[in-house]
């Protein structure tokens, strides 16, 4: 199956960047679409909610700018994320105004609902539903998915625990749709070796919050920046569900980060990203990141990380082809 049109014919990578949660807005966005990626942002980081509608006429207002000044290059599309678990009580507002500005690509979290699909369907909007296993994954096509994220182990953020090729292997033997593969993905290289390795996109978070771009506070900026994977932790505790974090921010917040308890998944709140067991807030004050921090060197310009990984795709595929012709 080939993908459609808008997942192929006006990106300059095979990358969708994935929303982050407070750091993704619309400068953010129309950045990493110009520069030739699918931009995205989280519908929750619109607040309050009539703030969404303002994001929406910005991006889609500057990229028509965009493309207007260069008809020759341009911008990707974006993407809205929506959290459709029940505790979202946004949902229903987010949707309609989604539905209204016709976005072009919808990520969908936390559940799967068809009545969601069907009001993207009803313009020609298509959904990518992320998933960390192969139920999840056969349950999110059934209600009308259009395409698939498999969220392995190491990802920034929420993230699952198996490996990408088991994921992606295990997916691609009865799905043949869009897939995308979000885990530690930060280098040219590793969006190769996940086309290689049967996906058709790659799912790029962690490398762009160290942007200009994004509403992201200084110190986490410069915390991705020195880190590496061995400065990622694994917990439920900061908002239910098992995520990869920043061991310095767990730490600054008064966690020991080798000791962290288990925490009540019930006691989540989606809709506002809050868990109220623990001091600190998840995302404001814990700062998600996957492992592939190493890869990632300095605060710079959303179409300088382009450029990087750009580079590196090409570098690597040329040196990929090099060795299977020897």
């Amino acid at each position: 199956m080939s993908l459609p049109a808008i997942l192929s014919d006006r990106l300059r990578l095979p990358v969708v960047a994935s929303p982050l949660f407070l750091v993704s807005g619309p400068e953010l966005v129309v950045a990493q679409s110009i520069s030739g990626v699918v931009g995205s942002f989280p519908s929750l980081n619109a607040r309050p909610q009539p703030v969404l509608r303002e994001w929406l006429t910005r991006i889609t207002e500057d990229l028509a700018k965009h493309d207007a000044d260069h008809p020759d290059s341009p911008a990707a599309p974006f993407a809205v994320n929506l959290i459709v678990h029940k505790s979202n009580d946004r949902l229903e507002e987010d949707l309609a105004t989604i539905v209204e500005f016709q976005v072009p690509i919808v990520i969908t979290s936390l559940g799967a609902r068809t009545d969601v699909n069907e009001a993207v369907h009803s313009y020609g909007g298509v959904v990518l539903h992320d998933v960390i296993n192969n139920v999840y994954a056969h349950k999110a096509i059934e209600k009308g998915a259009d395409g698939l994220i498999a969220v392995a182990a190491g990802a920034g953020g929420h993230a699952g625990t198996q490996s990408p090729f088991a994921l992606v292997q295990e997916i691609r033997s009865w799905f043949d749709g869009p897939l995308l593969l979000s885990g530690a993905i930060a280098h040219g290289r590793s969006i190769l070796a996940a086309q290689a390795a049967g996906a058709d996109l790659a799912y790029v978070g962690s490398a762009f919050i160290p942007t200009d771009e994004a509403n992201a506070d200084g110190r986490y900026k410069q915390m991705i920046v020195d880190s590496t994977a061995a400065d990622i932790v694994y917990s439920n505790l900061f908002t239910g569900v098992h995520g990869n974090y920043l061991r310095a921010s767990i730490a600054a917040a008064g966690h020991d980060p080798d000791n962290l308890p288990e925490s009540d998944p019930s006691a989540m709140d989606f809709g506002t990203g809050d868990q109220p067991t623990t001091g600190a807030k998840p995302w404001r004050d814990i700062w998600g990141s996957g492992q592939g921090v190493g890869a990632i060197e300095a605060i710079e310009p959303t179409a300088r990380v382009v450029d990087r990984l750009a580079g590196e795709y090409v570098a690597a595929r040329r040196r990929l082809l090099l060795e299977l012709s020897d």
